[in-house]
Formats: C-alpha cells, sequence, structure tokens
C-alpha cells in the first residue's frame, strides 16, 4: 500500500483571504485601460489563474481578447455586453466563457457603473483585428501591474502580497 504523505506548508504562507470585496478605499483598484479598473481578489502563482473584480465608469471597452482555459464571471452591479453576441450580461447573471472564444467586453453609455467577478484560469491574449496575439496577461503580469500601481498610490510595493498564493 502507498501512503501518500501530506505536504507541509511553510508557516509564514498565508493560506486564507478573507477581503471586503467592495474596498471604501479607491486606490486598491487598479487601472486596466480607460475607465476601466481591476481590483484583485487572489493571484494563483501555482496554477496560473486569478480571481478579480473588473470594474468599469461610464462607457468602457476590454479590448478583443480570448483565453485558453475557462472563464466565470458573475456580475455584480450594471451589465455589459460582447460585441461578438447578442446577449446581455445584467446584475445577478452568470457567464461561462468557453476557452478559446474571442470577445470584446463593452460597457455601453447608459451603465454608470459595472462590476463584474471573474475567475481566469490561464491568461488572457489580446487580439489585433487579424485575431493575431499582440499582447497577454498573466497571473505575473497582474502581480506586476498591481505591484507598480501600490507602489505609485501610496499603499506599498507588499500590499499586493495579501492577494498572492
Amino acid at each position: 500500500m502507498t501512503v501518500i504523505k501530506e505536504q507541509a506548508l511553510p508557516i509564514d504562507m498565508p493560506q486564507d483571504i478573507v477581503e471586503v470585496a467592495l474596498p471604501d478605499d479607491e486606490r486598491v483598484w487598479v487601472p486596466q485601460a480607460e475607465n476601466v479598473w481591476f481590483r484583485p481578489l487572489m493571484l494563483n502563482t501555482v496554477t496560473g489563474g486569478w480571481a478579480n473584480l473588473l470594474r468599469v465608469r461610464k462607457s468602457g471597452v476590454l479590448s478583443k481578447h480570448r483565453h485558453p482555459a475557462p472563464v466565470h464571471g458573475f456580475v455584480i452591479k450594471g451589465e455589459w455586453r460582447y460585441l461578438e453576441h447578442d446577449w446581455i450580461a445584467t446584475e445577478g447573471a452568470y457567464v461561462f466563457e468557453p476557452p478559446g472564444e474571442i470577445h470584446t467586453l463593452v460597457v455601453d453609455d447608459h451603465v454608470d457603473e459595472m462590476i463584474t467577478f471573474f475567475n481566469i484560469a490561464g491568461a488572457m491574449l489580446y487580439l489585433d483585428e487579424n485575431d493575431e496575439i499582440e499582447a497577454y496577461e498573466d497571473v505575473f503580469t497582474k502581480i506586476e501591474m498591481c505591484r507598480a500601481w501600490y507602489t505609485d498610490n501610496g499603499l506599498g510595493a507588499d500590499y499586493v502580497e495579501r492577494f498572492i498564493r
């Protein structure tokens, strides 16, 4: 009989994350694009995924992209749509994005603010007009975006550590 020994984790490695998802401190929101911010909740360096809130104020667009792995979303506030589909994700809606699907997230002018929880496995591959990859984001680029933003706004480079697993 094979016995699997449980691996002990370092004592200083944080396990649980318990954070107020919608923070009072605006500095926690990291700029992503014009009128677009993300708020990290968990940045998983082991599996390469992350969980965050995406916030768009007024109208905004998250560039055309695809994911090599599934994405799950839940609309907390407002509404949004994809240019490539005829549905609208409204408050309370769950959205599943299958791996490889190309989409462009849009928040229309009549929406004052949209906030959606996304659980992303893998990366975001940003595409040009020919659907060729022109840029990407993964958990490590997200960490660096957070680190730079938190350094600039006074929270400090180490603030991002609370979300990293």
